[in-house]
Parts: structure tokens; sequence; C-alpha cells
């Protein structure tokens, strides 16, 4: 029963990264194709390459969502618990990308996970949520504006008088570089939820004790 909810788990889990991938990932180059700086399949295809990469680049995520959120308990009731957060984050991202909504698959996880864990009375991690899900979430928005508002402003004033021509199209260029960047950092962040996800399904069926993760798993 065990190994069957496991490799369960691993599949939907998978099936979560999906549709992590057709609601989140299209951020990292929506801008560089809406300027035509890289052409659609140029753009997928180097936003794939950099989202691989990023998942190598480190374990933080990944052990803070398989740790950090909830504890699930160690038995069959706990795997199917996570199985239960998967399917309800799945269906939210199915739901928001139907209906046009830009919301966050991480915070569908996480909130998948919390509302599982109290409706199997397990343990919820609270101040893990709050200081590492409600406050960047909070934070997260208003620092972008301020980064943006800011970098936008200098870069007008500092390419005033340059030649239209010339200047878009090294920012072309630098569209790719961002879009390179953005599609690393999304591998780096959003790639490792579903790590952590499958760690916790591990150490809730005893094959792993601690929660770092395996290369397989990346």
């Amino acid at each position: 029963m065990e190994l069957t909810l496991v490799v369960l788990i691993i599949i939907v889990g998978l099936t979560f990264d999906f549709t992590n991938g057709f609601h989140d990932a299209a951020n990292a180059i929506a801008t560089s194709i809406s300027t035509r700086a890289l052409t659609p399949r140029a753009a997928l295809a180097m936003a794939a390459v950099m989202n691989f990469f990023g998942a190598f680049l480190g374990t933080g995520v990944a052990e803070t969502v398989g740790s950090g959120i909830i504890g699930a308990p160690q038995d069959t009731s706990g795997l199917l618990l996570v199985l239960c957060a998967l399917v309800g984050a799945i269906g939210w991202n199915v739901f928001t990308w139907w209906r046009g909504l830009p919301t966050s698959s991480s915070h569908a996880l996480i909130g998948g996970l919390v509302g599982a864990a109290l409706a199997a009375s397990a343990t919820v991690h609270w101040s893990g949520i709050v200081d590492k899900v409600v406050l960047p979430m909070l934070l997260s928005p208003l620092v972008g504006v301020l980064l943006g508002y800011t970098l936008h402003t200098a870069i007008l004033w500092i390419f005033r008088r340059s030649a239209p021509r010339r200047t878009t199209r090294r920012f072309r260029m630098a569209q790719t570089v961002s879009a390179a960047a953005m599609g690393l950092g999304h591998g780096l962040q959003d790639a490792q939820k579903t790590m952590g996800v499958i760690v916790l399904a591990l150490v809730t069926a005893g094959w792993q004790e601690d929660f770092s993760v395996p290369v397989w798993v990346i």
C-alpha cells in the first residue's frame, strides 16, 4: 500500500509540476515573446534548459516545503494527506489557468498542504508559514514595485539621448539575458516545490530519515 501511494504521489507531483509549468513558467518568457526579442520556440527551449539547470543550484526551497510547512503522520494517512494536497493544488492551478488568473502555484501547494493537514488533524508549522510564506507574499510585490520603478526610471534617464534603433536592438539582446535569468530563477524556486513534496512523501513512508533531496528526485 505504501509503495503504491508513494509512486502515485510522484506521478501526481509531476502532474502538478506540469500544471505549474504552463501556469507560472510562462512568466519567464512572456515579455521576450511579446516584444519579439525571441521567437516562441527559441524562448521555450531556453526556458526549459534554464529551468532544468536552476533546479540543481540549491535545495533550500525544497527542504522548506518538505519540513517547514506541515508535519505529516508517518503512516498511510500521512501519504494520503500529501496526495490530497497535490490534487487540491492541481485543481486550483487548472481553474486559475482556465480563467486567466495570474496566481501563485507555490501558494496553491502550500495552501493544499495546510488544508489537508488541518482536515487530518496533523501538525501545521504556523510560525514557519508566517515567516517563510505570508511575510514574503506581502513584501515581494512591494519590493518588486520599488525596484521596478527605480530601475526603469534610471534606464530612462541613462538612455534619454541614445539613438532609438540601436537602443532597441541592444535592449532586445538584454531581454534574452533577463529571460534566461528568469528561467534559471524559476527552476531554483518553483521546481523545488515538487521536489520537497516527493521528499516529504519519502520521509512519511519511512524510506528516508531527513529532508535532504536525492539527486534522482531533482
